[in-house]
């Protein structure tokens, strides 16, 4: 690593670092650091074809076999008539050009960089080529995290003490599997084009991964990043006209539905009936600064160094992203369907309320959690 680079990753982690120290938790704050260290400092996700996370958590086997979570089982009989085969169902004959200028994969409006007067001045072939490259790294940073998806639902299913829970589980490591196989095909043989995991999406998934308590890594995966995914999938359903790419996240929304409703099942009745107020306080505060990485964080760093390192800073860059149109819409569709499940869970909470506020979340408080807003009607809203 160059020592620019070097000196760049340490003021980058001493950023994130300031970003999750915003509910003085100190407990979270110890919790971060490290991800914080590997992903920015070690630069872990940037190694060329692996990383190795080790993992700390306990398995928990149920000898009992109680089956009396009703409406788990309810959500387990649902996933088993929902499954779906990604090689069958999807018409993969589809032709698709990513660099045809007359049939663009994204519009301009959710171009961030359509507000520059370079934009203005390239081709239409090399508004194309841009095209193809952000729309590439938005569904590899969404293969990245299906990836994250698929091991933290595996680790859950070990360690949930229910075995409602872990039946439904098991249902959930198959879509997973599932998705990280739509999305690598799609990549591969449509866009012919993947891009490195992000540095910050690498933090959480590590974070997630090492923890040692299954609720945190339940409460970062199944009401965290899969309320990204579905506010961020719903988005980039509207907004293409690819018709391949549409009904894959129609597929994928579906799926991402019964993930959340499962989460705010497991986490409502454990947050109500297992954790003292010191450590329901303590998750709230990790939920918070979650949303905090998530918010500010995916801003497209590896597309800005092929394209537009050259013609201004990074801190410029983050500026144009963090203001545009693209990112405003996914902000604004994940905290609509974050934070009302955070609130279903009892995670707004008096010391948390007021850091939402100032980041301008609450105005989602009032909103559906799961299972309330279906599948359908989440395809609707989309």
């Amino acid at each position: 690593m160059s020592l620019g680079k070097s000196l760049r990753s340490l003021l980058d982690t001493r950023t994130l670092v300031k970003d999750v120290a915003r509910a003085g938790n100190l407990r979270v704050i110890a919790a971060l650091v490290g991800p914080a260290l590997r992903g920015l400092r070690l630069r872990a996700g940037e190694r060329p074809e692996a990383s190795e996370i080790q993992l700390q958590h306990r398995v928990h086997f149920d000898w009992t076999y109680d089956r009396d979570l009703a409406e788990m089982a309810r959500l387990f009989e649902a996933a088993k008539v929902s499954q779906w085969n990604a090689t069958t169902a999807l018409d993969w004959s589809q032709s698709v050009d990513p660099l045809d200028p007359q049939r663009p994969l994204l519009p301009d409006e959710f171009m961030p960089v359509a507000t520059l007067p370079s934009w203005r001045r390239l081709t239409d072939s090399e508004k194309a080529a841009q095209r193809h490259g952000l729309l590439s790294w938005i569904l590899s940073q969404f293969l990245h995290g299906e990836q994250g998806a698929l091991f933290a639902a595996a680790q859950v299913t070990e360690a949930v003490p229910w075995l409602d829970a872990k039946l439904y589980g098991s249902t959930q490591v198959a879509d997973e599997g599932r998705h990280v196989q739509v999305l690598q095909q799609y990549l591969s043989a449509k866009l012919e084009k993947t891009y490195r995991i992000d540095e910050n999406l690498y933090v959480i998934i590590d974070a997630l991964m090492t923890d040692r308590r299954w609720d945190l890594k339940f409460l970062g995966m199944q009401i965290m990043i899969e309320g990204l995914a579905l506010g961020a999938f719903g988005t980039m359903r509207k907004v293409t006209p690819e018709p391949l790419l549409r009904k894959i996240f129609e597929y994928l929304i579906t799926d991402e539905a019964r993930h959340v409703h499962y989460g705010v099942l497991a986490l409502r009745k454990f947050y109500e009936e297992e954790l003292s107020p010191r450590e329901k306080e303590e998750r709230a505060a990790w939920a918070f600064e979650i949303s905090v990485l998530l918010r500010n964080r995916f801003l497209a760093h590896e597309f800005y160094d092929e394209y537009y390192g050259h013609q201004m800073s990074r801190a410029q860059w983050d500026r144009l992203v963090s203001g545009s149109h693209l990112v405003g819409v996914f902000r604004e569709t994940m905290f609509r369907r974050i934070i009302p499940n955070l609130r279903e869970i009892g995670l707004i909470t008096a010391r948390t309320r007021p850091l939402y506020r100032e980041l301008g979340l609450l105005e989602f408080e009032g909103g559906k959690p799961a299972p309330q807003l279906t599948a359908a009607q989440m395809l609707e809203d989309a």
